[in-house]
């Protein structure tokens, strides 16, 4: 009995230091999540054009809803614009070709010279193509 219970309890202490390793096309997602924030902050527009679907709806935490070529303007001419991005605490769930990701959208948004910090969450959701690459079809921000 005294070794059942020491055996549970070994079992039990180290459960919560193993997970899963992230599958492939996660690490995909992931990857592809991390581009599109890089190429954000950089206004690096090739990038955003190869990551976006042209049927892209875009929404924002203000209600705003975007396609692919207004989210895409705002980003190039400035109106979206940010000093610093990151994505945190993300979680990606797979179901088929479509990945559903949520994250929370941290920056320091620039309104002209005007430096506002942004706290949102994010939810995502990108289709593998055809042709493999993983495109943004659908974003939705909301206040928590």
């Amino acid at each position: 009995m005294k070794k059942a219970t020491l055996v549970i309890s070994f079992l039990c202490l180290f459960s919560g230091y193993v997970t899963a390793a992230p599958s492939p096309a996660e690490q995909e997602v992931a990857q592809a999540v991390d581009h599109l924030t890089q190429a954000m902050l950089h206004k690096d527009i090739p990038q955003l054009q190869a990551l976006a679907a042209e049927n892209l709806t875009y929404g924002h935490s203000s209600g705003k809803i975007q396609d692919k070529k207004a989210f895409i303007a705002d980003i190039e001419t400035g109106k979206s614009a940010f000093k610093t991005l990151e994505m945190k605490d993300q979680k990606i769930t797979l179901s088929g070709d479509v990945a559903l990701v949520r994250n929370h959208f941290s920056a320091q948004a620039l309104k002209g010279t005007e430096v506002v910090p942004t706290e949102i969450e994010n939810f995502l959701i990108w289709q593998k193509q055809k042709d493999g690459k993983w495109l943004l079809i659908g974003r939705q921000a909301f206040r928590f």
